[in-house]
């Protein structure tokens, strides 16, 4: 009888975490549906994107990321990670990414909602630091696509509405001291 620790398993952190997010995304599919699914990965998403940004930010020195930093930060995270995104075309309404690598592997065919990650930290970080995004997944290793297409979209108008819109600050005027009361 041979000894556990000696199987030949493909097994480690890597490939439990993925296949422990594949699973919850195909819980939350079969039971909330798609749509549901996805929001609820959203909401994930949105969070690791303001702790990516923050990370970000805080090892650039800056408040804000430029255009140009938000699609190398994009592009960057991804390679971190074992994505394999660059940059195809960029310009002042739009950051057109694409990928040939999904850093979930195997475990994202088939489940589109694990999208929803990359469509948030992407749209939290371009909002949060531009002032708005709208992420549109044109192509995705998910749905059975060779790579994957992700259009940035960094300002509201033009083009059809696809996809999710993502609103920051970077517009808004500076609240008033706390000790201004507004007449």
């Amino acid at each position: 009888m041979g000894h556990p620790v000696n199987a030949q398993i493909d097994l480690d952190r890597d490939v439990f975490l993925r296949t422990l997010v594949r699973e919850l995304a195909t819980s939350l599919e079969a039971v909330v549906g798609m749509e549901e699914a996805s929001g609820y990965i959203s909401l994930v998403g949105q969070a690791v994107g303001n702790q990516i940004d923050d990370m970000y930010l805080r090892a650039l020195g800056v408040d804000r990321l430029s255009a140009e930093q938000v699609a190398e930060a994009l592009v960057d995270l991804k390679r971190r990670i074992k994505g394999d995104f660059h940059v195809i075309e960029q310009d002042d309404t739009k950051i057109v990414l694409g990928n040939r690598a999904c850093p979930f592997a195997e475990k994202v065919l088939g489940r589109e909602s694990m999208c929803m990650m990359t469509s948030n930290v992407f749209g939290t970080i371009a909002a949060r630091n531009l002032g708005y995004a709208r992420v549109e997944l044109q192509e995705t290793i998910a749905r059975g696509d060779a790579g994957c297409r992700v259009v940035v979209h960094l300002t509201p108008a033009g083009g059809p509405a696809d996809g999710r819109e993502y609103f920051g600050d970077a517009d808004l005027p500076a609240a008033p001291p706390a000790d201004v009361v507004p007449a």
